[in-house]
């Protein structure tokens, strides 16, 4: 019933509000224009060659750009003058839709060379192809990358254009310093990646080192060096590591098993748009993407405020690049025909996104002289908190204080925990500053957030020094709450005006998506003298303004509610946190889950006294224990038979030799049966003629010379046989009683 009644609540709660979308601009991705050069050398075994085409296929793929450009070509050595030294197999592509299929395909024209055909390693034109392809006919002000691969160290030896044999290793350096030369005038950054045991790390960090230095952003995340790995199976992860550091990505990697399997990869509540990269090793491999509350997703088009798009489904490697996608655990469902699923499939996630602040100072009106508190709150666009610090990895803050009539002042904001700031690892940032006696006027604080893979953002607030005592002064009181969506957060605002005329005072959130909170009152009015508190409500929005990112975890609100005093030149006088958990409506069960256990504890207990009933009901009339005796006409006692527990609680039985040496054996549909009585006794049944009571004091005639009796159990004092019960036919009804 109470089951029955929960349902019953919940189909006649009202109805949710309309949709309304959180605010959110288009999510925008910086463009790099990149070249691959692909070791050819005949040093290279076929392993060696396929990871390199998937790695080369792996960060094409992943590239969450559409308008990225690539090229990939092989390289060897030109050792006679028919030979050459570049292979080109990419030309120049776009990474759209049709660009990102189209590279899966032309990467599988890279080859291992035959010895026939120039199989030195020729750095120095390798370095020229890639300069040449990303400085013809581009924009300079787009990053320009070129990865070079390799499992050897430069060999043109065998090289002619290089000169006479004495001299080619000679000038083979020279020439390589000179195509580093030319790749920093051209703004080329140069990422090699080395393999196996015979590469040089130190000629690697060399060609890293001498092309352009600047990176996609001021970190040295973002500044070229080399990575070496030991085998090819370690290709692909790292090449995909270099070119997100090249690129201004952000990478993890996930987890790698045969199919069929279901791999797991986390996307960030940062990233506005990702490309999952599924290695497959095998054409033949397919997968299904479910997003993390479940749901499969398309492999194009919109679902769910989530853009997809699928490349190189037909080949070894494919990635769905989402805009827009929905943070959490994503699974990767992969699955293959018998035959091939010997090779193990790895996933990773390339992403870029947006990282925002929320600054302010406390008090927002300081006095000259007086110390401030400056906090930089870290965020997603759409206004929720950011808490793990792993998303803000390499992250730097810089702000400084500017104002009248003082210098500006740099600023050390900090989330280490020390100092004025409260905890280590929260997303927010801390310092302080003293505002300068030379201050008059306005106050603004800056504060610039800078990763790698996020977009840089730059926030302000403003304040005025506060001439002296103000007429009015607030404060504001907000827990920090876990409510569900519609649900309202109450606080309170201490007011105290000292002046002698009313003060307006103008309240909202701000910091956060639009519809998110709402503060009310939005305006209030403090009379003079008056001091005292008023109530103050933080009302969080209906769920479908939340959508999809509202999971199982909930979601964290972070905005600012400020306080203006509009009489007094829109001074502010409060800049206050809010910090909302916001968790889902709570299903039937979670919501009335005390119902559904007392329901199941009450069957329970209906069940285990029914069974006791029962059992107690059968062991009531259980004749085992019972001693028959046989008693003669003079009442002596003729023999003792005690019962067991017969069949369906009765116990059969006959007299043998009645006339001769009587006595009681069990028999199976005998003439006789007994059971007992539950007011004490038992009850004779004759086969044909109805039941009889026997008393424990009484007897029961059964022939014309013998009666039935009851013994007393072993251990207890025996009783003497009293007189016979009364004649089968005064049982009536008793019989009636007990049928």
């Amino acid at each position: 019933m109470l089951g029955g009644a929960a349902v019953l609540v919940s189909l006649l709660s009202p109805a949710s509000h309309d949709p309304v979308p959180a605010s959110a601009s288009e999510p925008a991705t910086d463009a790099v224009n990149y070249a691959v050069g692909v070791d050819e050398s005949a040093s290279l075994a076929p392993e060696d060659m396929k990871a390199e085409k998937a790695a080369a296929a792996r960060i094409a793929m992943g590239d969450v750009s559409a308008s990225s450009t690539v090229t990939v070509f092989g390289f060897a050595a030109a050792e006679t003058g028919d030979q050459r030294a570049v292979d080109p197999v990419c030309p120049r592509t776009a990474l759209d839709a049709a660009g990102r299929e189209s590279v899966g395909t032309c990467v599988g024209k890279l080859r291992s060379r035959k010895k026939s055909e120039g199989t030195g390693t020729d750095f120095p034109s390798a370095i020229r192809q890639g300069v040449h392809d990303l400085s013809t006919g581009t924009d300079p002000s787009v990053p320009r990358v070129l990865f070079l691969l390799t499992d050897g160290r430069m060999d043109v030896t065998d090289s002619e254009k290089y000169g006479g044999e004495a001299h080619r290793e000679a000038e083979g350096e020279r020439q390589l310093t000179a195509a580093l030369k030319d790749a920093a005038a051209q703004q080329v950054q140069i990422w090699p990646l080395g393999f196996g045991s015979a590469p040089d790390k130190a000629q690697l960090d060399r060609m890293a080192a001498g092309g352009y230095q600047k990176g996609c952003v001021e970190l040295p995340s973002a500044r070229p060096k080399a990575g070496k790995v030991s085998g090819p199976k370690d290709v692909g992860p790292m090449l995909e590591k270099i070119f997100a550091a090249a690129h201004c990505l952000r990478y993890s990697h996930g987890s790698s098993e045969r199919p069929p399997a279901t791999l797991e990869i986390g996307i960030s509540p940062l990233a506005t748009v990702g490309s999952i990269v599924v290695d497959k090793g095998d054409p033949e491999v397919t997968a299904t993407y479910l997003d993390p509350s479940g749901h499969e997703v398309p492999t194009s088009g919109t679902y769910r405020k989530s853009r997809f798009e699928l490349a190189g489904s037909g080949g070894t490697v494919e990635a769905l690049k989402i805009t827009d996608p929905v943070p959490g655990i994503w699974k990767v469902k992969v699955e293959a025909p018998e035959g091939h699923r010997s090779l193990p499939v790895g996933i990773s996630v390339l992403w870029q996104g947006e990282l925002r602040g929320a600054i302010r100072m406390d008090p927002p009106s300081p006095q000259a002289g007086q110390k401030t508190t400056v906090t930089m709150r870290l965020q997603t666009r759409e206004g929720y908190e950011i808490k793990d610090p792993r998303d803000y990895d390499g992250l730097r803050v810089r702000s400084e204080l500017t104002g009248d009539g003082f210098e500006a002042l740099d600023l050390r904001l900090t989330d280490d925990g020390a100092g004025a700031d409260p905890e280590k690892g929260d997303g927010s940032f801390t310092g302080t500053v003293t505002i300068p006696k030379d201050a008059d006027g306005a106050l603004k604080v800056i504060g610039t957030l800078t990763a790698s893979g996020l977009s840089a953002d730059t926030r302000s607030a403003g304040g005025q020094v506060a001439p002296g005592a103000l007429p009015v002064t607030t404060a504001l009181t907000l827990p920090e709450s876990e409510v569900h969506p519609g649900a309202t957060v109450t606080g309170t605002l201490a007011v105290h005006n000292t002046g002698t005329a009313p003060h307006t005072l103008r309240l909202s959130v701000a910091d956060i998506g639009q519809g998110m909170l709402t503060v009310t009152p939005a305006q209030m009015v403090v009379k003079p003298g008056e001091s005292g508190t008023r109530k103050v409500s933080i009302e969080v929005a209906p769920s479908d303004v939340f959508g999809d990112r509202l999971g199982d975890d909930g979601l964290r609100l972070g905005g600012t509610v400020t306080v203006v005093d509009a009489t007094d030149s829109d001074r502010t006088l409060v800049q206050s946190p809010l910090s909302v958990r916001v968790t889902p409506e709570p299903g039937i069960w979670d919501a009335y889950w005390w119902a559904f256990m007392a329901g199941a504890v009450l069957v329970v207990l209906a069940v285990v006294a029914a069974l006791a009933w029962r059992r107690q009901h059968r062991t009531r009339r259980d004749p085992f224990g019972l001693v028959l005796q046989l008693v003669s006409e003079d009442g002596d006692i003729l023999g003792e038979h005690p019962a067991g527990h017969g069949h369906k609680q009765w116990y059969e039985f006959a007299v043998v030799e009645p006339h001769r040496s009587p006595r009681i054996e069990r028999r199976s549909h005998g003439p006789y049966a007994v059971q007992r009585s539950p007011e004490g006794g038992a009850v004779l049944r004759r086969r044909g003629g109805g039941r009889t009571k026997l008393p424990v004091q009484g007897r029961v005639q059964l022939t014309d010379t013998l009666s039935l009796s009851l013994g007393a159990p072993p251990g207890t004092p025996s009783a003497t046989p009293s007189a016979p019960a009364a004649a089968d036919g005064a049982t009536s009804s008793y019989d009636e009683t007990y049928l």
